[in-house]
């Protein structure tokens, strides 16, 4: 895994603000971790929201997702929510 890239992923999260506070989900600990395959040029990112009811979990998942596969290496992001009353069906609405 490229610590480089990784943290290109990360900077790129940290331009994906929460709707309700405006501020990067980044720093608000919203992104619980980031793993980035060279080889098959993916990133696996983990989303815990701050309340696990949140309404805006699905977009700042799209959101993240976007900005992620605009990184140059990597095409295609997976987003996990975790922490969510509806984490399942948020992460395989966000991944198709």
């Amino acid at each position: 895994m490229s610590e480089e890239l990784t943290n290109q992923v990360r900077d790129a999260l940290s331009k994906v603000a929460d709707p309700h506070m405006g501020i990067s989900i980044v720093e608000m600990g919203i992104v619980d971790g980031i793993e980035v395959n060279e080889k098959d040029k993916t990133a696996k990112i983990v989303i815990k929201p701050t309340n696990p009811g949140c309404m805006s979990v699905a977009n700042i998942a799209m959101q993240a997702r976007v900005a992620a596969e605009n990184v140059e290496g990597v095409d295609k992001a997976v987003i996990v929510v975790e922490g969510h009353m509806m984490a399942d069906a948020v992460s395989e609405m966000v991944n198709k």
